[in-house]
């Protein structure tokens, strides 16, 4: 559960976003939700994945905190057919301890992000502002960046493979253009989570391993032989192009 203690320290922003909040536990929702409203956040609270569903596909969101376990219809099957249905908003699951490989799946599924209960309101704070700041990559003086047969289209946020669009999650986009823009230089796992996810992960690089794993599949002729995308032994990854 959240720690309620936590709640001064949480940060006022005047923003106009708007945050689908999914959570069976009321005393968990209710206090996301006032401490989201406190920071200037719109929000919207339901209590079952088949209603997130639908109230995610027919309304304008520009993130959604979605728990694991959910009745009806749980937060992986949610978060899998929001983005079979080509919807790229920002996702962070909210997982309960020992629920290592369903964090993983998560991700495989296409969340953004993870938090694992218990969390403060100042921790969720954090991470709402660096996945949200991250979901709108800069270039500096480039609308498009070549690497092969890969065009990177950053004003419409679009990604094509010999003229065909290939559909990608918001994070998976920051995370192509940040390794395009070093395109040649091995970049540390470490430091792709500094930078592209804006938040100290404590030495869990498994995040961008699977981010990775994504960009390899959507984007190599052979995933499991990469051409495009290279690992670097004890260091990380870099995009050769």
């Amino acid at each position: 559960m959240i720690k309620a203690k936590d709640k001064k320290q949480w940060e006022m922003e005047a923003v106009d976003t708007r945050i689908l909040i999914v959570d069976d536990e009321e005393s968990i929702t209710t206090l996301i939700d006032y401490n989201l409203i406190q920071a200037g956040y719109r929000t919207a609270v339901v209590h079952d994945g088949e209603t997130a569903l639908q109230l995610a596909t027919h309304e304008n969101f520009d993130l959604i905190l979605l728990d694991l376990m959910l009745p009806t219809m749980n937060g992986l099957e949610v978060c899998e057919k929001l983005r079979e249905q080509g919807l790229t908003i920002p996702i962070i699951m909210l997982t309960a301890k020992g629920e290592e490989e369903d964090k993983i799946t998560g991700l495989d599924v296409g969340a953004d992000d993870y938090m694992t209960k218990p969390f403060s309101p100042k921790e969720l704070s954090a991470r709402i502002r660096a996945v949200l700041r991250r979901s709108v990559p800069h270039i500096q003086n480039e609308e498009v960046i070549k690497v092969k047969d890969i065009d990177i289209h950053i004003d419409t946020y679009e990604v094509f493979k010999n003229g065909q669009l290939v559909e990608f999650t918001k994070k998976e986009f920051d995370l192509l253009v940040y390794l395009a823009e070093r395109r040649n230089k091995p970049v540390k796992r470490e430091v792709l989570l500094q930078d592209v996810w804006d938040f100290d992960f404590i030495g869990d690089t498994r995040i961008v391993d699977v981010h990775i794993s994504h960009l390899r599949e959507k984007l190599e002729d052979q995933p499991k032989k990469p051409s495009l995308i290279k690992t670097v032994r004890g260091i990380g990854y870099k995009l050769e192009g």
